[in-house]
């Protein structure tokens, strides 16, 4: 393939992520996708016969990217699981400070596209199988944290990760935070995630 045609094809593949992220699959249209890229609509078909073809290409690599964390942190065996807490919202939180839109755009797809996308966030899965899983369990029988399912313990890690991505305009407008403090307040929670769910798992006194 020649360095012209590699070019443009990555200029359809970065359009199209751009405009699929933050606008979602309906709302984007294909003549948007080649305005986006500076080309004409038919070189982006002669390129990508269909929308949907150049959706999975996009979703495929956000899916990749959201769960490549998980199962790189969860399956290390050299690290404790308190490790583990602070790498994951470490990942996740620098990821979503380089691309704000994906926690959005990824939670739109699942509600537009529920099963397929079950099928394809199996973060549960890749977790339950894992060391940090094993681990947690371990610290259960020990008595170290509350008896709790492992799985609880992720979603409630990733939720205090991604729901400030999620409601940021929200956040923004009410508390009149601008983008760079909102960003300081973003790393600030990355040294403070970790702990408020150690926290959070602490064994009570009976």
């Amino acid at each position: 393939m020649s360095v012209e045609n590699t070019s443009t094809e990555e200029k359809i593949v970065a359009a199209a992520h751009k405009l699929f992220t933050q606008k979602g699959y309906a709302a984007t249209k294909t003549r948007d996708i080649a305005e986006e890229a500076g080309i004409n609509l038919a070189l982006l078909n002669y390129y990508f016969r269909s929308k949907e073809k150049l959706f999975e290409l996009i979703m495929a690599d956000n899916l990749k990217q959201f769960l490549c964390s998980i199962e790189s942190v969860t399956t290390d065996a050299r690290t404790t699981y308190q490790e583990k807490f602070k790498l994951l919202v470490e990942n996740y939180i620098d990821l979503f400070l380089d691309k704000p839109d994906m926690p959005i755009f990824i939670l739109s797809e699942i509600r537009s596209n529920p099963l397929e996308m079950f099928q394809r966030v199996r973060f549960v899965k890749i977790f339950e199988g894992s060391i940090m899983s094993e681990q947690l369990r371990e610290a259960i029988e020990r008595r170290e944290i509350e008896p709790i399912n492992p799985v609880h313990i992720l979603m409630n890690l990733l939720g205090m990760v991604v729901f400030p991505f999620v409601v940021k305009p929200i956040i923004q407008n009410v508390v009149g935070v601008e983008d760079a403090n909102y960003r300081e307040m973003m790393l600030v929670r990355k040294k403070m995630i970790p702990l408020w769910v150690e926290a959070m798992l602490q064994v009570k006194a009976d």
